[in-house]
């Protein structure tokens, strides 16, 4: 599963997998792939630091990137400076709080311990945590950038180029695509509407060949819905240079989701149950659907808040229906490929999978082309 792009990063198959766990970036890495490390969920500079230093021990001397989030429009006060997390805090209003209490109320949430903190904060969302996390990401060597919100600023842009780290930049429309490259990011992800988290409304199958066009020559990755070899055959064929995977690493064995009841939820779901919902972050994210998200989809409710406003409102919640495991609310974002994650299989045996599936598909268009030839 070599392509261009893959052949320049040094890596085997053009399989980029984005996860939000060291042991399975790494695992992916030295399975041949590249693997891209999720930061939004890192406050800490130092904790990003300590899982960074972990990935170099345990890459094998493979290339690896890092995602972050930083939204192209952010919330900020009259005078144009960036808010703090305790400024965005105090605009979130007091209906939508009751509105999260009367919901845990409702489903028997119980309260986290006495002191006990929120252990899901997303001020990943907000830039400057976001920027923090680079000034760490910066010191390793990284091969790669990706930003799931757009295209980072122009200052980031230079910053990664100046030190030959790539760029990529995920895109929901060729429209997107097309910024994207005058931004000057070197590839663009075409993430359709299948995809887990953040998505647009255009199938994959779709806005593949028209990001493909709408920025030739750069190397474009196609992403939603995939997690099979037979997948990746297309996504190439259709003008890809690889393909880019999140859920499919969810319920491998280095996956580390701290709860048993997900797990448990994610190998039982069909690729019907899953929703693009606000509820989480206050923009459309592909999840699975729960009681959760039905309440905030709710005509009837407050509706949700824009982001980062949400993230930060439904933070503690999340934690709670987390630390709790409560079955109607316990979710998590996951493209519609859940439905083929049926089995719980460790990052080795998924690209096994994978590669024989790319070779039977590949085997199979060069028999039919055969026979085209012949008659």
């Amino acid at each position: 599963m070599q392509t261009e792009l893959s052949k320049k990063l040094g890596i085997e198959h053009a399989v980029f997998g984005f996860t939000p766990f060291p042991a399975v970036a790494a695992a992916i890495s030295r399975a041949g792939g590249f693997g891209v490390l999720g930061a939004v969920r890192y406050t800490a500079p130092d904790e990003l630091a300590r899982d960074l230093d972990w990935m170099q021990e345990h890459v094998d001397g493979m290339p690896y990137g890092l995602d972050v989030v930083m939204p192209a429009k952010k919330v900020e006060a009259q005078d144009g400076q960036a808010l703090t997390e305790a400024d965005v805090e105090a605009m979130i209003p007091d209906g939508h709080r009751q509105f999260v209490r009367d919901t845990l109320a409702k489903h028997g949430v119980p309260e986290l311990a006495e002191g006990e903190a929120s252990g899901w904060r997303i001020t990943g969302w907000m830039e400057q945590v976001a920027r923090n996390q680079l000034d760490v990401a910066f010191d390793y060597p990284i091969k790669l950038l990706a930003n799931a919100l757009g295209s980072p600023p122009a200052d980031v842009i230079r910053r990664a180029h100046d030190q030959d780290v790539l760029v990529a930049a995920l895109a929901g429309s060729a429209r997107h695509a097309r910024k994207h490259a005058e931004a000057g990011i070197d590839i663009v992800v075409a993430q359709g509407y299948e995809a887990g988290g953040h998505t647009g409304e255009i199938a994959s199958m779709v806005l593949t060949p028209e990001a493909v066009d709408a920025v030739a020559p750069l190397p474009v990755l196609a992403a939603g819905g995939i997690g099979s070899g037979q997948q990746i055959a297309a996504a190439l064929a259709l003008g890809a240079q690889g393909v880019w995977l999140g859920s499919l690493w969810l319920t491998t064995t280095e996956a580390d989701l701290h709860s048993p009841a997900l797990t448990r939820k994610l190998l039982a779901a069909g690729s019907g149950d899953t929703v693009r919902s606000r509820a989480l972050t206050g923009k459309p994210a592909r999840q699975l659907r729960t009681r959760w998200t039905d309440a905030w989809d709710d005509p009837q409710g407050p509706g949700t808040l824009p982001m980062p406003l949400q993230g930060l409102l439904v933070a503690e919640a999340v934690s709670r229906i987390q630390k709790y495991e409560v079955q109607d609310l316990l979710g998590t974002p996951v493209g519609q490929i859940v439905g083929r994650m049926n089995s719980e299989r460790s990052v080795q045996a998924v690209f096994d999978d994978l590669t024989r599936g790319f070779e039977r598909a590949v085997d199979r268009v060069i028999r039919i082309a055969g026979r085209e030839s012949q008659s």
